[in-house]
Order: C-alpha cells, then structure tokens, then sequence
C-alpha cells in the first residue's frame, strides 16, 4: 500500500474559516482589535496600548482594516482634528474569537511558563 501524501493544501474558494483568517490573519490585527474592544480610541492611546508597534505600521493595519469594513475612522470636528477608530459590527462579530484565543493563550502561558505569568491579562468581557 503506497501513502500519497498531499504537497499543499489549498482552501476552497468558499470556506468561512479562510474568509474570516483572512481578517485577522494581519500582523497586529488581533492586538489592534482587542484595543478598540473596550470602546473608541485615537491612534495615541492605541500606540500606549500596543508600544511595540511603530506608528507607520499602525497606521497601515489601521487603513487596512478601516478598507475591509472591521474599524471605522471618525474625525471630530474639533480644533485640531482629533481622530477615533471604533469597531464595525464585523469588528464586534471577531470579538469573541479574539476572546477565545487571548484565553487559550493565557493557558499556554500557565503552562509553559507559569513564573513568567505575574498575572493574567484582563479578559474583557
């Protein structure tokens, strides 16, 4: 009996998960969304909540994700121009993914590491 086995791999052209990683699979796109869970934030408390990130990364992630419908940009009209970034209701529909992967990741964290884990990180409900 000869195993063949398959090379790649392809996703359908129809397949939810592909259609729904293809959202979130962005580098710091799960951090930029766990953010604005809580609510509206301008781009400075976005650089405070994710420091790693450099602002013309920021920025891209944020045009990106404005263009595929998940956060919308809203500049109030104030003097200077202040400008929020707030979830869509797709961006809402990912929260509970993202929810689930910061749990699983926690538990990563006890268990591979559990002296590296000071505390666990806020889950927002």
């Amino acid at each position: 009996m000869v195993l063949r086995m398959r090379t790649k791999v392809k996703a359908l052209p129809g397949c939810p998960m592909s259609r729904c990683m293809a959202l979130l699979g962005g580098c710091w796109t799960p951090e930029v969304l766990w953010s604005l869970s809580d609510g509206p934030r301008r781009f400075s408390e976005l650089r405070r909540d994710i420091p790693a990130i450099s602002a013309k990364v920021l920025t891209g992630r944020l045009r990106d994700l404005e263009e595929r419908g998940v956060l919308a940009r809203h500049v109030m009209p104030t003097s200077p121009p202040t400008v929020e970034y707030e979830l869509t209701s797709l961006g809402q529909e990912l929260l509970p993914a993202i929810r689930s992967i910061v749990e699983v990741g926690s538990r990563l964290l006890l268990r591979d590491s559990p002296r590296l884990m000071i505390a666990s990180p806020s889950l927002r409900g």
